[in-house]
């Protein structure tokens, strides 16, 4: 049931820039004018003549930065970088069966995060700690806590270094709310009566009616993403260690609760305001629609961010807004299953009352070094690595949007003259920035799941039974049984004991 739209914008406070940019008190460190590129403090004497094999997804994003810099890295190295590509779909099968069986024919791999207890338990990946302390270049303590201490950390151990930073905000047209006096959605009740104000109107003057909400919801792609950013702030409401997927003491599922069903029942509305073909949108698909101007609001990573500066493809220059992910003013109670108001006690961290938990979907692109490879490739892997992650290198990549690269930098998301020289008016910029920082520093960012075969349940049940209920083949009640069932297969499958002290490792407790 909907919540009448005046009845929300006397209740939604609009949040200042300031406290989204002050909520982060660790100073970035300053940018010099022109950034003059450097390798790691590695030694990189010995690197002459090596050829470097890379692994990552086909692209054209992620593998655009990698491939541009590598002549450039091989200018001041000696080292030659050789890209190899595989479809997403196949990328983690990829790595497996290399690092698995000892094949050693890639000496650095790109990857999602959440698979990295796959890679890391086993002893297939490189710790990196020591060569970071050593490493001033790559200035670690400008890279966010949340993605020092979490994406590129199991079990207390640095596994990756940051490329990227993947946590989901949402997108709304400034121009829009605006002339109809109306805030940025600050809960989900919100952006769905916001979807329903604007759902059918003509948006960007073509004369054809346009959509109140566009979100990808394609099977197989992003579609359990995006879910779990409606999921996150009804369930989560006590800091990253505290979890999302399941209960850390007994390793069963979050799922049969009110608040799983309310997400799956918020999930489902939005189509009420969607493109008909909503289902089979890709995210590249909505980046598309929003750009053009046929969106009123959606939720994206980063990226939305910097495709709508871009006069080629953009019709909606200066006329977006982005903000942290909605949040609720309500919380599961998880020994009860129901959901219970947010005060002080309930969310500690709440804002105006409103619980939010921005969702680190996917985690950010990272980078990891073989442990199987020869030594003078190690080091040659970690140079480039640290190379690409060093803020004169980076923080014109997460400015450029076909990089995939999304900021994760305290300067990155600090320095309002890095995204004006890239494009952005000083009002998208405090806009994107503000929403980027206020995510970035909150205690209550969701770590996306990262235990052995997330993909089966995520990729192979959630994702299915997300499709089905959409189609409304299955009710919501059913939609939990199944999820909580297959849920319960897997884990028992793989081992109970074992996935629980993996599930407690990779959100850090002990």
């Amino acid at each position: 049931m909907h919540i009448s739209l005046d009845r929300l914008k006397k209740s939604i406070l609009p949040l200042s820039l300031t406290l989204a940019l002050s909520a982060c008190n660790t100073p970035p460190p300053p940018i010099t004018e022109t950034p003059t590129p450097s390798p790691s403090s590695t030694p990189v004497a010995n690197l002459q003549g090596i050829t470097l094999n890379v692994l990552t997804e086909v692209g054209p994003t992620i593998s655009e930065p990698l491939k541009r810099r590598a002549p450039d890295f091989e200018r001041l190295t000696g080292v030659k970088i050789n890209i190899v590509t595989v479809p997403f779909g196949q990328l983690y099968q990829t790595i497996l069966d290399d690092l698995s069986q000892g094949k050693k024919q890639y000496d650095l791999i790109v990857f999602a995060p959440q698979w990295m207890v796959d890679f890391a338990a086993p002893g297939y990946l490189e710790e990196l700690s020591e060569r970071i302390a050593n490493d001033p270049a790559l200035e670690w303590n400008d890279i966010a806590p949340f993605f020092r201490e979490f994406s590129a950390t199991y079990d207390g151990k640095i596994y990756t270094i940051p490329l990227d930073g993947d946590f989901q905000i949402v997108y709304y047209r400034s121009d829009l709310l605006a002339q109809a006096g109306l805030n940025p959605p600050k809960t989900w009740d919100y952006y769905l009566a916001i979807a329903q104000t604007f759902h059918g109107k003509d948006l960007n003057g073509d004369g054809e009616p346009d959509y109140g909400s566009c979100i990808a919801k394609q099977p197989n792609y992003h579609a359990y993403w995006m879910f779990g950013s409606i999921l996150s702030p009804l369930v989560q409401n006590q800091g990253t260690r505290q979890g999302l997927f399941f209960d850390p003491e007994t390793m069963k599922p979050l799922v049969k609760n009110e608040a799983f069903a309310k997400a799956l029942e918020i999930y489902q509305q939005t189509t009420q305001y969607a493109p008909p073909n909503e289902a089979e949108l890709t995210i590249h698909d909505v980046r598309d629609l929003f750009a053009s101007g046929r969106c009123a609001l959606t939720l994206d990573w980063g990226d939305t961010g910097t495709i709508v500066i871009n006069p080629e493809i953009s019709q909606v220059i200066d006329k977006v807004g982005a903000d942290i992910t909605p949040g609720s003013r309500e919380i599961l109670d998880r020994e009860t299953g129901q959901l219970v108001p947010c005060d002080k006690i309930t969310c500690p961290y709440a804002i105006n009352g409103i619980n939010h938990a921005p969702y680190a979907a996917f985690g950010g692109w990272s980078g990891a070094v073989n442990a199987a490879s020869e030594e003078s490739r190690k080091n040659a892997a970690y140079a480039f690595l640290s190379y690409m992650s060093q803020p004169a290198q980076a923080n014109v990549d997460v400015t450029i949007g076909a990089t995939g690269f999304n900021p994760y930098r305290f300067s990155q998301y600090s320095e309002q003259k890095l995204w004006i020289e890239a494009g952005m008016s000083v009002e998208a910029a405090q806009r994107y920035l503000g929403a980027i920082g206020l995510s970035l520093s909150s205690a209550n960012v969701v770590l996306d799941l990262r235990i052995p075969h997330n993909n089966r349940y995520q990729q192979e049940v959630l994702d299915r039974v997300l499709a089905a209920y959409l189609r409304e083949e299955i009710t919501t009640e059913q939609a939990i049984q199944q999820i909580e069932q297959d849920w319960e297969k897997i884990t028992n499958e793989v081992g109970r004991e074992s996935q629980q002290q993996a599930y407690r490792a990779s959100i850090g407790v002990k």
